[in-house]
């Protein structure tokens, strides 16, 4: 009895054994197939996200991306922003710097127009000119590299400064008086013998040719300062002359208003003097009407005072006029006749 309990507890056990395996068979059944499906979904979402990462590019302010298939330049884009390409290899991104650069010339020995040598250093501002065609002469002239870029606007630079400088004389340049200097205009020729060029061959634009520094050999030194004297001498003669002009002009119309004055002067003393003259000659009508001895008397002594001085002397006869009066004195004037007295 008790054997054969064993037994159906060890059926039972046998049989729940069972029941829990099939169970298990059951339920690997059902999930197994649903994970790779899962797997391989999520590997080409990600797959699909890289791809897709892959065909942006991002246009950054003060830049242009050049987009080349195979590489050759097919399109440029300017805006800034995220564009569309193909994946690499069928296309690549070449971002292209248009912001402004400078690049300086150095140092350069060039010759003026008469002859003089001058030492001169320019610098230029460019960049590159923001559109399709220019962006893309760029790319294919010096690939994209700005150093070279550089390199050779320095040539066309110092070429440029050669050709304008034999254009302007050294006083054109370096002068004391700032009106006669023209380095705008020199600066303006050098910018007009390279901006042309450069934006045809290099797709560059240039915005500023300016001169750095501008020195002088020792020669063109001793050449200059030896100028500088003879101009100095010679605006010192031309301001002596000019002196002398207005100082000759000046005596001119003082001896002139002088000469007018004493003209004037001269004839109010004639006028003053026939004046006193017909005066003169009225008191002495006058004084003849009235007492023709005394008229006499006075003409005489007139007389003796015009013809000696305090060195004459003169010999004549006292009884002859005019020393007469001296003998004879004054004439006697008749007494007025007495208001009661008898003839």
């Amino acid at each position: 009895m008790s054997s054969s309990h064993n037994h159906a507890g060890h059926d039972h056990a046998h049989d729940h054994h069972d029941h829990h395996g099939h169970g298990h068979d059951h339920h690997d059944h059902d999930t197994a197939p649903s994970r790779p499906w899962k797997r391989i979904g999520i590997a080409a979402v990600l797959v699909l996200f890289a791809a897709a990462t892959a065909c942006l590019v991002q246009v950054r302010s003060g830049e242009a991306t050049v987009i080349t298939r195979f590489g050759n330049p097919s399109r440029v884009l300017l805006q800034p922003g995220l564009a569309w390409r193909l994946p690499i290899p069928f296309e690549s991104a070449v971002p292209v710097d248009l912001r402004l650069r400078t690049t300086s010339s150095g140092l350069q020995d060039v010759g003026t127009r008469d002859g003089l040598r001058i030492i001169v250093q320019a610098y230029v501002a460019w960049q590159v000119q923001g559109d399709n065609a220019n962006v893309q002469r760029f790319m294919r002239a010096v690939q994209n590299q700005p150093d070279e870029a550089a390199r050779q606007i320095r040539t066309f630079l110092g070429s440029a400064l050669e050709t304008s400088a034999s254009g302007f004389d050294l006083s054109a340049l370096v002068n004391t008086d700032a009106n006669k200097v023209q380095i705008a205009d020199f600066e303006d020729h050098v910018r007009q013998q390279i901006a042309k060029q450069l934006l045809d061959t290099y797709g560059v634009r240039v915005l500023q040719v300016g001169i750095e520094r501008l020195t002088l050999p020792a020669v063109t030194l001793n050449a200059t300062v030896e100028r500088m004297r003879a101009e100095r001498e010679t605006i010192a003669t031309e301001r002596t002359a000019e002196g002398k002009r207005q100082a000759a002009e000046i005596r001119s119309a003082a001896e002139r208003d002088a000469r007018i004055l004493q003209a004037d002067a001269t004839v109010k003393a004639a006028d003053v003097e026939a004046q006193s003259r017909v005066e003169a000659a009225q008191i002495y009508g006058k004084a003849y009407a009235e007492s023709p001895e005394l008229y006499n008397l006075l003409r005489s002594l007139d007389t003796l005072g015009t013809i000696v001085n305090s060195g004459t002397r003169l010999v004549l006869r006292t009884d002859a006029a005019p020393f007469r009066a001296l003998v004879d004195g004054p004439p006697q004037l008749p007494a007025p006749a007495a208001g009661g007295a008898k003839p």
